[in-house]
């Protein structure tokens, strides 16, 4: 059973230890990653051990957030995961293994978070968990750099799509206007992470856009990738997190569905909700989690079999929420 902290106690616990594991998850977005290098770059400034693990490589696009990677060279005092809500999000390749299983301290934005680590702070009204991350570097003492301000402002950015999303609120506001004033460059950054597709980017976008498929009456509209179409494309797999805006663009759908073929040959599904549906609720009838607008899970099977498997479940929930509206 975990234990909750607040923020100073999260922030005193990491002050205490004088070597520090940070884990991101597996596939590893701007907010995990931005949040690891913060925390690695912060306690670096405190004199500290510390080193960021991640089970896959970090993208070329998040290069600039510039963490020291653990390679075994040191036994960590105290391990911390950022923005990570369950054990099975940290993948099994590498080092991880080892290390997962014993995490002492969790910084999380999920309401779902299983509570696998010793001490808990999650924060579910958080648009991302840069801002609990901002809020236990300065409880920390530690002095918000340029350096420190664009990883937190990478998190906060990448986690509500340059702050469009519904899960933006005042206070993400008041934070990115806080890592403004320490110096995030956040002209570069928003190019570099919302207006610039690699080619490989662009060609996945194309494939994807043939398979595009209408469901449920217009409400829902997906599309999908296999295998040897994404190797095909070029694309680096960080880049094709940005498909999953694309069905819930189209003007009358509800819900966005975006099925990407895994190495392994499971599919990795991508589930985005217009207002008034919960993405998280079709996606844990299938054994995932997310959020309410945003949410996802992996399953085994043919693509026809995926596919009528999330839309059976995406029908009940949209019909489910047609009924409140009646």
């Amino acid at each position: 059973m975990t234990e909750a902290l607040n923020v100073e106690q999260a922030a005193a616990r990491l002050r205490q230890a004088g070597s520090v594991l940070i884990l991101c998850h597996k596939n590893p977005d701007g907010d995990t990653i931005g949040c690891g290098s913060a925390l690695y770059h912060a306690l670096a400034a405190l004199g500290k051990t510390a080193a960021v693990l991640c089970a896959d490589p970090i993208p070329p696009r998040f290069a600039y957030t510039a963490p020291r990677l653990f390679r075994g060279e040191f036994e960590p005092e105290l391990v911390a995961a950022v923005d990570v809500a369950g054990l099975q999000l940290f993948g099994d390749k590498g080092l991880m293994p080892a290390y997962s299983r014993r995490v002492d301290l969790c910084i999380d934005h999920h309401a779902g978070n299983s509570g696998y680590a010793q001490y808990t702070l999650v924060d579910a009204g958080a648009a991302a968990a840069a801002e609990l991350l901002c809020q236990v570097i300065e409880a920390m003492g530690v002095e918000l750099t340029p350096q420190i301000a664009d990883c937190l402002y990478t998190g906060l950015a990448t986690d509500t799509g340059c702050f469009r999303f519904s899960n933006t609120t005042a206070r993400t506001h008041r934070i990115a206007a806080r890592l403004i004033e320490a110096g995030a460059r956040i002209e570069a950054l928003n190019t570099r992470l919302f207006a610039t597709k690699s080619r490989g980017q662009m060609e996945a976008e194309r494939i994807a856009r043939s398979h595009l498929e209408y469901h449920l009456d217009g409400r829902c509209a997906l599309i999908w990738l296999d295998r040897d179409e994404t190797a095909a494309s070029g694309a680096d797999p960080s880049d094709l997190e940005e498909l999953t805006s694309l069905p819930i663009g189209i003007e009358g759908v509800k819900v966005g569905l975006t099925f990407r073929q895994q190495p392994g040959g499971s599919w990795r599904v991508s589930i985005r909700a217009a207002h008034g549906v919960d993405a998280c609720a079709i996606a844990r009838r299938l054994g995932g989690g997310g959020h309410l607008r945003a949410a996802g899970c992996e399953l085994l099977g043919t693509l026809d079999n995926v596919k009528q498997a999330v839309l059976a479940e995406a029908e009940a929930v949209l019909d489910a929420a047609a009924e409140e509206e009646s």
